[in-house]
């Protein structure tokens, strides 16, 4: 099942978006600047092999829920997120906020 649904932080629109897979789900949560995602984000790719493109991303790992990735801290960072202000640590929400105030 594929649920894509509007969520606010703060007053602030974002798109979350859920996959049920077998034994696993796909969670990201976005808007037009960047995301963040649970554990199945390739961080590492996205900077090195796709630096070019200046994507703004970060995961967060052991999330079931888009209430949880919005919580948790971020694992692992970008190059282009860590150039907002993401940072290791830093809770999902709290970083989508910045992008988020960057428009």
């Amino acid at each position: 099942m594929l649920s894509v649904k509007p969520i606010f932080i703060e007053e602030i629109p974002f798109t979350a978006i859920r996959v049920e897979l077998p034994k696993t789900n796909l969670l990201i949560v976005s808007n037009d600047e960047g995301y963040i995602m649970c554990g199945a984000l390739d961080v590492d790719l996205l900077s090195e092999k796709l630096a070019d493109r200046h994507i703004i991303a970060a995961r967060a790992v052991g999330v079931k829920t888009i209430e949880q990735l919005l919580d948790a801290p971020l694992e692992k960072v970008t190059d282009a997120a860590k150039d907002k202000g993401w940072h290791v640590g830093m809770p999902g929400k709290e970083a989508l906020l910045k992008i988020a105030a960057a428009k």
